[in-house]
């Protein structure tokens, strides 16, 4: 095959060398099974590109896709990038989410991002409308069921294919109350660049068959569930994340029926599988030809490895296949791929020195109580380079930690993202000395980068930096409370002068409206309470028990605790 440059070089050459071969297997509840060949795919982008030529849309211009998963999605990203067009995804509204809130995030993403056109489905044109208002700059709204695959022209001539390697290939946006504004410019190099480095790294080849539920507006989901697969000539299976969380046991049956060995989830998929997944939805599946699940997206737990593990060993997966992954945007996907070559590494640390100390000292009692098992996110990849910072001194400058001392994860490689679109006050702000920010908190101990948390949520006690993470881990170890369905962050007390630490957590079987469950509610707060001061030497000010659903995520599935901490202040403020 031809050395290709860009993502549409890319797809032509997949469509004239193997125009048969499965691109992708889409999968529907209650319905067949649609699979798309590569000539299908091309065919169906090339409707698009032709579409949005015609529309006036030139090289260049962005181009959001609120779509909902199924070949129209497809076709929509790769005929902007056959078109030339810069693609960027963005969830659609769900029950879910708040329709004025989602309508703020589109308003602010148009403001920023200035598309040239949003391509959505047929139901959802009203909403877009209603969102964009009169005064928008976005020229049209094109309806995706209108859009026809093209079978006759010739795919040489779409101007994608005349895109240079540096030229802008796709924005990605982050989740959060304010990510929608930082769209990730990414160009061809910069793909290019991860891809070749990350197919590597996981040794991928032609008979992998990648399994994926992520949503594509992610960069999980649309780079390792979908980009990669479709440039790497690697067959992808992809189920909705809808029908994912209403019956987990689907992916179980798509990796057994169509002999999936990649998948990537984030930590809490691993406990809801193991949790949610009856044995009765999986006879007859077989799981010994996956041979990585990928741990990434947020922080990782042992503990959801082990009950992952325990969960699907009888039907054929085999506790090696499990691996880690550290990841962002900014750099296109993965930074580091850890759990190939051998297990995942596990650091067994002292929890007090970690949380109180920022240092990450092994233990002296490997299984004693006062003990994190930290999970490795494994070795950078080639390209990659990452070191730790210290916060800034008093003339603000950052020195780099030694191994195991806890500072802010940095970064340098060559699939850095080219910026954020048009905001260049964020891009500077995200660089220091030619290093990326990353934001999170780490360490690194023999050649690995262990993950710890944002520094963003940091709560702050008394000078001392808390972080949240922690606080939820131990919480989610209290019996009675739901794991994982956790949040925890600070509350400025102005008599204190400083935060108080506010836990909230979900419980199983206490109803927490029911006046007879106050005196088990009161014993559980104190649990909690007490575990936390005796793992982190924290003083939790307030624990709020609430009923199952009350915490919110973000649409990746992270915890949004911002949101949550408006959330419980607006339940808790005293009435006018």
């Amino acid at each position: 095959m031809p050395l290709a440059r860009t993502l549409a070089q890319r797809l032509r050459d997949h469509w004239a060398a193997t125009p048969d071969r499965p691109a992708l297997h889409l999968l529907f509840p209650k319905q067949p099974d649609l699979t798309l060949t590569y000539a299908a795919l091309g065919q169906g982008a090339a409707g698009f590109a032709r579409a949005f030529a015609a529309a006036g849309l030139a090289p260049g211009e962005v181009v959001v896709l609120i779509l909902q998963h199924g070949p129209q999605l497809a076709f929509a990203f790769w005929g902007a990038i056959l078109g030339g067009q810069v693609p960027t995804i963005m969830p659609f509204l769900t029950e879910k989410l708040a329709p004025e809130k989602y309508r703020q995030e589109l308003a602010a993403l148009v403001a920023i991002t200035r598309p040239a056109a949003i391509v959505t489905y047929p139901e959802f044109a009203p909403e877009v409308a209603a969102a964009l208002g009169p005064q928008s700059l976005v020229r049209r709204v094109l309806i995706a069921d209108d859009i026809t695959p093209d079978t006759t022209s010739d795919p040489g001539a779409l101007p994608g294919l005349r895109r240079a390697t540096a030229d802008l290939a796709l924005l990605q946006h982050s989740s959060g109350t304010t990510g929608l504004q930082k769209g990730v410019a990414l160009s061809h190099q910069a793909v290019f660049n991860q891809l070749a480095a990350y197919t590597a790294a996981l040794r991928l080849a032609p008979d992998d068959v990648i399994a994926s539920w992520l949503p594509l507006y992610h960069d999980m989901g649309l780079i390792a569930g979908f980009v990669m697969p479709v440039a790497a000539g690697v067959p992808l299976v992809l189920l909705s994340p809808f029908d994912w969380v209403r019956a987990p046991y689907r992916l179980m049956q798509a990796v057994s029926h169509y002999r999936g060995t990649l998948t990537w989830l984030p930590n809490f998929a691993f406990n809801f599988c193991a949790q949610k997944t009856r044995d009765r939805d999986l006879q007859g599946v077989d799981l010994s030809s996956w041979r990585a699940v990928i741990n990434c997206s947020e922080p990782m737990r042992a503990e959801s490895h082990a009950a992952f593990a325990a969960r699907f060993a009888p039907f054929g997966l085999r506790a090696e296949a499990l691996a880690t992954c550290y990841a962002m945007a900014e750099n296109v996907f993965a930074v580091t791929q850890g759990g190939l070559a051998g297990p995942v590494t596990v650091d067994v640390v002292d929890r007090r020195a970690l949380i109180a100390e920022g240092e990450a000292r092994p233990a002296a009692d490997a299984a004693g109580p006062e003990v994190v098992r930290m999970l490795s996110a494994g070795r950078p990849l080639p390209n990659v380079q990452v070191k730790v910072l210290a916060d800034a001194d008093a003339r603000g400058a950052r020195r780099p930690l030694p191994e195991r001392r806890v500072g802010e994860l940095a970064l340098q490689s060559d699939c850095l993202l080219t910026g954020y679109f048009h905001r260049p006050d964020l891009t500077e702000q995200a660089f220091l000395d030619g290093w990326y920010l990353t934001g999170d908190l780490g360490y690194l101990a023999d050649g690995e980068v262990y993950v710890s948390g944002r520094r963003k949520d940091l709560i702050i006690v008394g000078g001392k930096n808390v972080h949240p993470q922690d606080l939820e881990a131990l919480a989610s170890e209290v019996p009675g409370v739901h794991p994982g369905r956790v949040v925890a962050f600070g509350v400025f007390n102005a008599e204190a002068g400083t935060e108080d630490v506010v836990v909230v957590a979900e419980v199983d079987e206490l109803d927490v409206t029911d006046p007879a469950t106050e005196e088990a509610r009161a014993a559980l707060a104190n649990a909690i309470r007490r575990h936390i001061n005796q793992g982190s030497d924290v003083a939790v000010r307030q624990v709020r028990l609430v009923g199952p659903k009350w915490v919110l995520k973000t649409s990746s599935g992270k915890t949004a605790r911002a949101a949550n901490r408006e959330k419980y202040l607006a339940e808790t403020a005293a009435p006018a």
